[in-house]
């Protein structure tokens, strides 16, 4: 079993910028593969990005890889989301999820609880 926690969820301005940290725990990090998801009220949660488990390698969604980027520091046991450029239709719930496998499209198995991000215009 993994546990996966979020933060850095806030009320920001639109055009700012946002890390999200993610700390997993419950087996070695390096055995685990990180995403980011987000949902918006009414919708389904919708894939932001990936990284495998030594963080060489990532995937995104095609219209958010200019302005998102993921990152692991498997010293922290911390996967980040830095998110630049905010705009009011980057408000949503924003969930980190892990897998012990490395699929594209990326299937998690753990989901936090979700860390909320309101853009203001």
């Amino acid at each position: 079993q993994v546990q996966v926690e979020e933060s850095g969820g806030r009320s920001v301005q639109a055009g700012d910028s946002l890390t999200l940290s993610c700390v997993a725990s419950g087996r070695p990090f390096s055995d685990i593969t990180m995403g980011w998801f987000r949902q918006f009220p009414g919708k389904n949660r919708e894939f932001v990005a990936s990284v495998n488990w030594y963080g060489d390698k990532t995937n995104y969604e095609d219209s958010l890889k200019d302005r998102f980027t993921i990152a692991r520091d498997n010293a922290k046991n911390t996967v980040y989301l830095w998110i630049t450029s905010l705009k009011p239709e980057d408000t949503a719930i924003y969930y980190c999820a892990a897998n012990t496998r490395w699929d594209y499209p990326y299937q998690p198995r753990f989901w936090g609880q979700g860390t909320q991000v309101t853009v203001s215009s």
